[in-house]
């Protein structure tokens, strides 16, 4: 025995109409849930995830995090400045390196981070996956200071709670701090010439920090603006 033919039920769930109307739910937010999509467009949820990876062949991907986001132009400054970088070791090679100090303040908060499925968005498949910035900081903060070169750390000060880093502190911690754990840590660096790089920050751009850098005879060396990219220094550890 057998079942006589019969046409069944239209599939009407992956129509253009319904495609349209997912399409049009994502251009708001593309973090929407498959059941906030199936509210608003009257369809089963079963439905819009079927639209959406077979029709529209998306998936959701987590964000990434970046410092910044830049611009054409700050991108364009970053690759400027690699290219001099790279022409100067060409000439010094590694005297060009041993020479430079990095330094850096950072804030270690307690998070109260996003989780990875509040950020996914649905993407195409051939897209990246997006890029999130913004973290929820805690209420608890600690400031920490480092200096360090190509060989590691030469000075990690920890700035009591409450005290404000404005350009007095700096440049107190450069010439009280910093300066001799140069000379204890790296006899003779301070001869042949410091290579100093920090970044734009308005204590680091003030004149009375440039004025004892100069007094030092310290080159600065260039940082482009919102650089995402770790000190030269770090890199120096695969050229041992």
């Amino acid at each position: 025995m057998k079942d006589e033919p019969r046409p069944g039920r239209p599939v009407t769930a992956c129509g253009d109409a319904n495609i349209s109307k997912v399409l049009i739910s994502l251009s708001d937010d593309r973090r929407k849930t498959c059941q906030e999509i199936s509210t608003e467009t009257s369809m089963s949820r079963t439905s819009v995830f079927r639209v959406l990876t077979n029709k529209l062949n998306n998936n959701k991907k987590f964000s990434t995090w970046v410092p910044h986001l830049l611009t054409d132009e700050q991108k364009e400054s970053r690759v400027n400045f690699s290219r001099n970088f790279l022409r100067r070791f060409q000439t010094e090679q590694n005297d060009f390196l041993g020479r430079i100090i990095s330094s850096d303040e950072t804030w270690v908060y307690s998070w109260d981070p996003e989780t990875k499925r509040q950020s996914a968005e649905w993407r195409h498949f051939d897209e990246p996956r997006p890029d999130k910035v913004r973290r929820k900081q805690g209420a608890l903060k600690v400031m920490h200071m480092i200096f360090f070169d190509m060989n590691g750390v030469i000075l990690r000060w920890h700035v009591p709670i409450g005290t404000t880093i404005n350009t007095q502190y700096y440049k107190k911690v450069l010439q009280d701090k910093l300066r001799p754990a140069i000379r204890k840590k790296r006899p003779g660096l301070l001869e042949s010439g410091i290579l100093f790089h920090h970044d734009n920050a308005p204590v680091h751009t003030a004149r009375a920090v440039t004025d004892v850098l100069a007094g030092y005879k310290w080159e600065l060396l260039e940082h482009p603006r919102y650089s995402p990219d770790l000190p030269p220094v770090i890199f120096t550890y695969y050229l041992k």
